[in-house]
């Protein structure tokens, strides 16, 4: 949840209770699909149970907030690929089978769309729990009908044709929590903020980055260049703690941006972020960014960290993924696009865009 706990202070559950909750859902839907004849040996079971206990394991500090930070150019999955084979060598081979599903080699494709597509365990469990958590009630989908409705044909995850609306609703439920939560506009500034901080650490020379972060965080971002398989000794040390520490010992050191930033974060005294539904005009910024350098006496280099724009997007369902199939009573297979009950396609096909405009609320910042 990064740093949603700003706005919604409930949401401080923890990425290992979504692991644990996903692998309690693909328990459920491996009895499901068993009972309705479909061949799992306990082989299979437990390979797709260890691989939605471990789908998240390149998840660092602070969730997707510092995803690109700490590993530049680097999408999660593939260090929670790195971290399983690592493990692998560990277990002598027994991971095989979890890594050939978490990749979609194995033959039988439906258990990697149960670990990621466009309806998959990690999407259930998450929504749930963090509508939960959030009290955000457009999120609670029905996770559990939707797994009695999942079904296997031709070795492909598909649903059965009563299922649309409880797919359409948690398609629609996924849409409403990345508005209102994921990429709510103040957590968001603050994850841009946090973003920004690691920038302007990452300027510091190495003896100073010491100083102030952790032996962690210091081995880490010192190594930015190296093989991703270098990297896991000091990634998996991360957690949040490191960079709470990082934040606290940089309020009060020598550079005075990466100081305005920790204390910004640290006391919740956030920029401004004003939304619009067109993107910002560039002459728009850079007038702000002007009137700021003058106001706080800050360089043109400098600004960037307090004044940007840019841009928010989601999409409930994106056709370039492998699509959603229902599956008729008599076995036969159409494409979820093509229902003519599902009212609200052309919404969740639609990809949606918001644009923001951040600076300064006040001059306290670099007092």
């Amino acid at each position: 949840m990064g740093l949603s706990f700003l706005v919604f202070p409930s949401t401080e559950h923890t990425r290992f209770q979504h692991a644990l909750g996903a692998m309690h859902l693909a328990t459920k839907a491996v009895a499901s699909l068993r009972k309705q004849g479909v061949q799992i040996n306990d082989s299979e079971a437990e390979a797709l149970y260890a691989a939605l206990l471990l789908h998240d394991l390149g998840h660092g500090p602070f969730s997707h907030a510092l995803e690109h930070t700490f590993l530049p150019d680097t999408a999660h999955e593939k260090m929670s690929l790195a971290l399983m084979h690592d493990m692998n060598r560990e277990f002598g081979g027994k991971l095989d089978l979890t890594i050939q599903m978490f990749t979609n080699t194995y033959a039988r494709g439906f258990f990697n769309q149960l670990i990621s597509s466009h309806i998959d365990l990690d999407r259930l469990d998450y929504l749930k729990r963090d509508s939960f958590y959030s009290g955000v009630t457009e999120g609670n989908i029905n996770s559990e009908r939707l797994i009695t409705m999942m079904t296997v044909k031709e070795d492909m995850l598909v649903f059965f044709t009563k299922a649309i609306h409880s797919i359409e609703k948690f398609l629609l439920a996924r849409r409403m929590m990345y508005w209102s939560v994921y990429l709510h506009k103040t957590s968001f500034v603050a994850e841009e903020l946090l973003i920004r901080f690691f920038k302007r650490f990452d300027q510091l020379d190495k003896a100073t980055k010491s100083s102030l972060g952790t032996v962690a965080l210091a081995g880490l971002t010192n190594n930015k260049t190296a093989e991703l398989e270098d990297k896991i000794n000091h990634f998996t040390q991360l957690d949040d703690n490191d960079i709470w520490v990082t934040l606290k010992a940089a309020s009060s050191c020598d550079d005075a941006i990466l100081v305005a930033l920790a204390n910004m974060i640290l006391n919740r005294d956030l920029l401004k972020i004003q939304i619009d539904n067109q993107p910002i005009d560039k002459t728009k910024l850079a007038d702000k960014q002007q009137f700021f350098m003058e106001k706080l006496g800050l360089s043109a280099t400098a600004i960037d960290y307090f004044v940007f724009s840019g841009s928010l997007s989601t999409q409930g369902y994106n056709l370039d993924e492998q699509p959603i199939k229902l599956c008729s009573l008599d076995g036969a297979l159409t494409l979820f696009d093509a229902s003519s009950e599902n009212a609200h396609f052309p919404i969740l096909t639609r990809k949606d865009y918001k644009y923001f405009l951040a600076f300064p609320k006040q001059d306290g910042y670099f007092s």
